[in-house]
């Protein structure tokens, strides 16, 4: 996660009150990347939280004739993950770190039966001589499904730990486990699960490279977001040619540290307050405490590419984790219990949605 910009008056934004100008839904483009119009997922009725210990079929006959699973997100196996991808080293895009990193997720998934996607591009930092290769990883399950929603993360990391005090540490070696990392490993264990849960939709988990690649920080610094903006701009580009539209998105970053607050970000809200709503309406439902309804910051990240290609997408974050940038941020200072509880959210509106 890269910058964030400062408290607005969200306790008025979350009860409907003023609104914050969303200055990158405003900006021309050309017609021919039009993005499409929004679309948000309804919500099947019915699904309470009395209903999650038991698999039950839904009552209605205009609901889906499939039952509803409790998945059992194993955290030790996440955070076993977790130490694995950590154990590379760091991952910085165009690494062996990362090279490495890449190999292991592809095996992974497509060993549980998903299609794996790689997404090769060249950026160019402004501060680096040469562009570098990056790679964005698409694992789909039900790739035939036309109607998809996607759960991403990046997962590269930072090449300097530019929040340590002491500028002769920013070089040192720098796992970032929950800043990324987590991702990675979350989405590992919940592979596992996806093909016992019945959802409407296809559903692509997308790994982004290119998030962290900055060696000179600050506004008139390097560009962040390579790897989503460089998805966003294919979306669009392929939109006559292909067969299936994304109707939202969920951004994991920095969400699973120990006790992690998970409050609403405010370019969400704005942009996708539908999808706010159902969310952190399931989280309280399912006793989801690290979830607040509560005004979080304006954050730039990941999720605002999406937005401007027109998928509605949340970012689902702790805006306050201390490791934040830091050569702290190490595997122990992530909490399986916390991925477990994130996990309860995502895979009741995975099967709520439709």
């Amino acid at each position: 996660m890269s910058h964030v910009f400062g408290w607005v008056a969200g306790v008025l934004l979350l009860a409907g009150g003023g609104a914050v100008s969303v200055w990158w839904i405003n900006h021309t483009r050309s017609p021919e990347l039009e993005p499409d119009s929004p679309v948000f997922p309804t919500m099947i009725p019915g699904l309470d939280q009395q209903d999650l210990p038991r698999k039950t079929e839904f009552a209605t006959g205009d609901e889906p004739k499939g039952k509803f699973v409790e998945v059992k997100f194993d955290a030790e196996r996440a955070l076993k993950y977790l130490k694995q991808l950590c154990d590379f080293g760091p991952r910085i895009s165009g690494s062996d770190g990362m090279r490495k990193q890449q190999e292991l997720i592809e095996k992974h998934f497509k060993d549980l039966g998903a299609t794996v996607t790689a997404q090769k591009f060249q950026a160019k930092q402004k501060s680096r001589k040469d562009p570098v290769e990056m790679t964005n990883l698409i694992v789909s399950w039900h790739p035939t499904s036309t109607r998809r929603v996607l759960i991403c993360t990046h997962y590269d990391t930072r090449p300097i730990a530019d929040q340590e005090s002491d500028r002769a540490n920013w070089n040192k070696p720098f796992l970032s486990a929950n800043d990324g990392t987590s991702g990675v490993a979350f989405l590992m264990e919940l592979g596992h699960h996806m093909k016992q849960i019945h959802c409407e939709f296809g559903v692509d988990f997308v790994f982004f490279d290119g998030e962290e690649y900055v060696f000179e920080p600050g506004l008139s610094g390097d560009k962040y977001f390579f790897g989503s903006e460089y998805f966003a701009e294919q979306y669009l580009k392929e939109k006559n040619q292909r067969k299936h539209r994304y109707d939202a998105g969920l951004l994991l970053d920095l969400f699973a540290g120990k006790n992690a607050q998970l409050k609403v970000e405010i370019y969400s809200f704005e942009s996708a307050r539908p999808l706010v709503e159902q969310v952190w309406g399931i989280a309280k439902s399912v006793g989801a405490k690290s979830f607040k309804f509560e005004a979080g910051y304006e954050v730039q990240d990941d999720h605002l590419a999406l937005i401007r290609a027109g998928i509605p997408t949340i970012d689902i974050i702790d805006f306050d984790y201390p490791h934040w940038h830091k050569l702290s941020d190490t595997p122990d200072k992530v909490s399986g219990e916390q991925m477990a509880e994130v996990s309860k959210v995502i895979t009741t509106w995975l099967q709520k949605i439709k």
